[in-house]
């Protein structure tokens, strides 16, 4: 019983924090649900094996690997998911304008990007979390910035002169 009570207060304490990371890279509160509920699921089938020291790391690899896992599903739908907000959609609101230009951000380069700034991990940490080389997580980032940087446009709060 103490496994499962063990858990229960690793799961309750992080999961709002998964489903957050989830969000940052889907950009859908129900997929964003759905990705942590499934990493935790996981997790807990390894539970008896994970280092507690390590186990909220284990976590935000399998929430990222489920969401590169489905995004590889998604290219062979041939129908083109429908943006959240038309052309002139309201982007007063500075998280919505950032969140709809992180969409637009290729989904390898954007695990990079929540990775290496929302989760604040080094170039070698996030290598080791996407499984990939340090030259690879170099090149993904300087892509999905330009991306990022293209897809949002002029900053919120711009200074003029």
């Amino acid at each position: 019983m103490r496994r499962d009570e063990e858990f229960s207060e690793f799961f309750t304490s992080r999961f709002d924090w998964a489903r957050r990371t989830a969000y940052a890279l889907c950009g859908d509160w129900s997929e964003a649900e759905e990705l942590a509920q499934n990493a935790f699921v996981k997790a807990y089938a390894k539970w008896p094996s994970i280092r507690r020291e390590t186990a909220v790391g284990y976590v935000r690899t399998i929430v990222t690997r489920l969401f590169l896992d489905s995004r590889r599903r998604r290219r062979e739908d041939p129908v083109a998911d429908l943006p959240e907000h038309g052309v002139d959609g309201d982007y007063d609101d500075p998280d919505a304008r950032l969140h709809a230009a992180l969409r637009q951000v290729p989904p390898k380069q954007r695990a990079t990007l929540v990775l290496r700034f929302v989760h604040d991990l080094s170039i070698e940490q996030t290598a080791a979390e996407l499984g990939c080389s340090v030259g690879n997580v170099k090149s993904q980032t300087a892509r999905g910035l330009a991306t990022l940087r293209e897809a949002y446009g002029e900053p919120v709060n711009s200074e003029c002169a």
